[in-house]
């Protein structure tokens, strides 16, 4: 079902949603701070951070909910910064699914448009269960529903009222993983069938790249960095995004050549880093690499022409997951690196004790600014992403 057959209007939905120097203050802190962003029109656009980074503050400015200090708001060009939620162009769906226990499931849908006196409400409604795979459930009472299909109904409610901007307020954190991963992708399927403007809210890393064309890391209530999913993951331009947004090795270093490549010496090893993917190029930095990108050498193993190599590492821990083994490999001088190895053919024959050295492309290199703490970020996401 295309936007114009839901009864979508380009001229009123998937609009731009904008907030220019928006700030949220409390009595004892700031939960966002100066923050400027603007989502473009139907996109799937993600808010991503800890707990208490300022992202669910953001979504709740943008319903209605909370009043921002200072700075402006805008949907479709208008300004709503005063504007009461009810008079506002959006619809939220909440991790509760808050729907009504004695109406069936095509009441529940069709509840707004009969509040409205919209013509047609039952129809409409249909037609967006239908939307969400529901339409062969319509009579049933949510109570009769699994968890994913009482938020698919939510979803459908949230839809049926036309929203230009759709935000969703950790809508799968209730769901089990299985489920949770099904949902991912049918949320997907439908913001691309009805392209609408969706505004997801949530600190799981997977889930925001699973579904958002566009990803803003919060912190501590700014955006850290905003891009695609892949441009953050590949190119963090701070420790905090990097350890974040999956794992990282960080390893401080000091430039010693410069140029389009830089020359670096770690631990009193020298490895080169590309000039375009530094945040700084001089003095100190960390090199940084995902654990992916590095390879394990045995003995009577090289590496390929012009890859970097760290030597001397001796194996602490090997992790078998199935799909992929996770080694723990100490270098002297350097500390504890990740390396996350495919099993393709089979798991790798190694115990903690083997000497390995470890290898990688340095186009994959990325460098940050050597004043940052390695660990910025690494600590949340060990502790289920809430600040210590």
């Amino acid at each position: 079902m295309s936007a114009q057959d839901a009864g979508l209007s380009p001229d009123d939905g998937g609009a731009d949603l904008v907030l220019q120097h928006v700030t949220k203050e409390f009595a004892t802190f700031t939960a966002v701070d100066d923050l400027s962003l603007s989502v473009p029109q139907g996109s799937f656009f993600a808010l991503l951070g800890p707990s208490g980074c300022g992202k669910t503050t953001t979504l709740r400015m943008v319903a209605g909910l909370e009043m921002p200090t200072s700075g402006s708001i805008h949907i479709n060009g208008k300004d709503v910064t005063d504007t009461k939620p009810y008079g506002r162009p959006v619809n939220t769906v909440f991790q509760s699914y808050a729907l009504f226990p004695h109406l069936s499931v095509v009441e529940n849908v069709a509840f707004g448009l009969r509040r409205k006196r919209v013509a047609g409400a039952r129809e409409k409604a249909l037609e967006f269960l239908d939307l969400v795979e529901l339409g062969h459930l319509a009579e049933r009472r949510p109570a009769q529903l699994s968890g994913g299909q009482q938020q698919r109904v939510a979803l459908a409610r949230a839809l049926v009222n036309n929203p230009a901007v759709l935000l969703l307020d950790e809508p799968l954190g209730a769901l089990d993983l299985k489920l949770r991963r099904q949902m991912q992708v049918e949320l997907k399927r439908i913001q691309v069938e009805v392209g609408l403007t969706f505004v997801h809210v949530t600190h799981d890393q997977e889930e925001a790249m699973t579904m958002a064309d566009t990803v803003a890391v919060m912190n501590a209530g700014k955006i850290e960095q905003l891009g695609s999913p892949a441009e953050l993951y590949e190119l963090p331009r701070t420790a905090f995004v990097a350890n974040f947004l999956g794992q990282s090795n960080l390893l401080p270093g000091t430039v010693l050549d410069t140029g389009e490549t830089l020359g670096v010496d770690i631990g009193g090893a020298r490895v080169r880093l590309p000039a375009s993917r530094a945040v700084s190029t001089t003095g100190r930095v960390l090199v940084g690499v995902r654990p992916e990108k590095l390879h394990l050498l045995g003995p009577g193993q090289e590496p390929a022409a012009g890859w970097n190599v760290l030597p001397n590492a001796v194996l602490t821990d090997v992790s078998f997951t199935g799909v992929s083994t996770l080694f723990r490999a100490e270098v002297p001088g350097l500390g504890t690196l990740s390396v996350f190895e495919q099993n393709q053919h089979g798991a790798r024959a190694a115990v903690p004790g083997d000497e390995v050295r470890l290898a990688w492309d340095p186009t994959y290199t990325f460098g940050l600014d050597g004043d940052e703490d390695v660990d910025d970020g690494a600590v949340l996401v060990a502790t289920g992403g809430s600040r210590p």
